[in-house]
């Protein structure tokens, strides 16, 4: 065997070692940190075996609520808010991007015609001097189809493609976790409204029957049987509540302002009649802590991040190595006439191949492979925080859950013991033992007691959504808590 063909040979066995050796380094979920179980208070255990997954169906969660105001708001958003609307762009574009990569792994084929008449200059420098140079008038035309390909001998283009492909993926779980944000934010918004609309009825009771004591310590008053500081006290506590109550519409008006941004409505357009929160809290199911690694969009955006920066790390590296090209292949005609151009004398064709290897670019790969490097490892850093960051907003979630749960109880039994005052109250009144002033105080505590309880109601509402939220959104198949 000769020489040349012992380097021929060693280097096809050199470039088939390069291209058995993977460019990339293995694509492999990041190790995180997840506790063995939710925190609780009372050191019970909070949650039960379940295998929820993302591709579970969970797009109408908040029909857990049964409220069918909130229904229409929701299907409202869905279809008009822009920041929605958006993200869907923003997914069409990635898949488009995704697409046009793959295009990369066919061949490429152009069709091309060309056709020229020139005139050549009878004094143009001579061929042969012995020979007088002539002006000359040509024809030229030259239909032909072009081929030109790469080939992908490293995997380079198709660690491009994965690269499109886990962006695409990344783009449309980020699409879901807008359409999770907005839906709980909407809800949010919408609870929170109904909660303010219960308190504003509380107060406004609690105003009218201040106005009627006010009414009867003037009466008093005018009779010489009440003091003026009395009249004052209670006039200051009447306009006191009022105060409030102008705070709490200005409340109620923001939270409608916000829905109407949500659902794609100019605020001054939107109108929303009073109403009342849901009967009962939604039942939630809730699962081990590393199913959120299944069910939460964001997580799934970021795993899918650092996958395209895994992948570019390998089409960075490709660069240290020769490329292969088809050249410019092309099969045509070629004449000086149209009545002879489809002919066998006037065929042309063309084939060959071409490889390049850079042999110094002043540190430029060094640089893009280092650069994709460290995009990948703040893709990993991205991962880690936004799994501790679901961790820790479904513990705050379920914390506040249960301390919300131990409030209630409690102001349920001061409301229960604040009726039973106002009963005593109103028999000791018929009976003329206590007089119209003390009932009335007694009535006013009994509406602050039940103005407390309407704040946590809306705030376990609040908490519901949030575990909601935390956990990825709706679910199916699941039993609940």
């Amino acid at each position: 065997m000769s020489k040349a063909s012992c380097a021929a040979m060693a280097v096809a066995c050199a470039l088939a070692c390069v291209a058995c050796a993977p460019l990339a380094p293995p694509a492999a979920l990041p190790d995180t940190a997840l506790p063995a179980q939710w925190k609780s208070a009372d050191g019970a255990t909070l949650w039960q075996a379940a295998a929820p997954a993302d591709a579970r169906p969970k797009s109408d969660w908040w029909t857990l609520l049964g409220d069918a105001q909130l229904d229409a708001l929701e299907a409202r958003c869905l279809a008009g808010n822009f920041s929605l609307q958006a993200a869907v762009a923003r997914l069409d574009l990635a898949q488009a991007q995704s697409q046009a990569r793959a295009a990369a792994l066919g061949p490429t084929l152009q069709a091309g015609v060309s056709a020229s008449r020139t005139r050549s200059s009878a004094d143009r420098p001579l061929a042969a001097y012995g020979t007088q140079n002539q002006s000359t008038l040509q024809n030229d035309f030259r239909p032909a189809l072009t081929v030109s390909y790469e080939f992908d001998w490293l995997g380079k283009i198709r660690l491009d493609v994965a690269s499109a492909r886990a962006s695409a993926e990344q783009a449309a779980a980020d699409q879901q976790n807008v359409r999770l944000l907005l839906t709980a934010q909407l809800a949010s918004s919408y609870l929170a409204l109904r909660q303010l609309d219960e308190e504003i009825a509380v107060v406004r009771d609690a105003v009218g029957l201040l106005d009627k004591v006010q009414a009867l310590i003037t009466k008093r008053y005018q009779a010489g049987a009440a003091s003026q500081a009395d009249l004052v006290a209670q006039s200051a506590l009447a306009e006191a509540s009022k105060a409030q109550l102008e705070l709490l519409k200005g409340q109620r008006s923001q939270q409608e302002d916000a829905l109407a941004t949500l659902t794609g409505t100019p605020a001054p357009d939107f109108r929303l009649a009073a109403g009342r929160l849901p009967a009962a809290l939604p039942g939630v199911p809730l699962a081990q802590p590393s199913t959120l690694l299944e069910r939460r969009p964001d997580i799934a955006a970021a795993e899918r991040a650092v996958a395209a920066a895994n992948a570019q790390i390998g089409v960075a590296r490709a660069a240290y190595y020769p490329s292969l090209m088809l050249a410019p292949a092309l099969a045509g005609f070629e004449s000086n006439a149209l009545s002879n151009l489809v002919s066998t004398p006037s065929l042309i064709w063309a084939l060959g191949l071409a490889a390049s290897q850079t042999l110094f670019d002043g540190g430029r790969t060094d640089a893009n492979v280092a650069a994709a490097r460290a995009s990948h490892a703040g893709a990993v850093a991205n991962y880690r925080q936004t799994v501790l960051t679901a961790v820790q907003e479904t513990q705050d979630a379920l914390s506040g859950l249960q301390q919300l749960g131990l409030a209630a109880q409690r102001q349920d039994e001061a409301v229960r013991n604040q009726d039973k005052a106002y009963r005593i109250g109103l028999v000791r009144y018929r009976e003329g033992l206590d007089n119209a002033i003390l009932l009335a105080t007694t009535e006013q505590s009994r509406l602050t007691a039940l103005r407390v309880q309407s704040q946590i109601r809306g705030s376990q509402f609040q908490a519901a959504v949030g575990l909601i939220k935390a956990l990825g959104g709706g679910w199916a198949g699941l039993p609940p808590r």
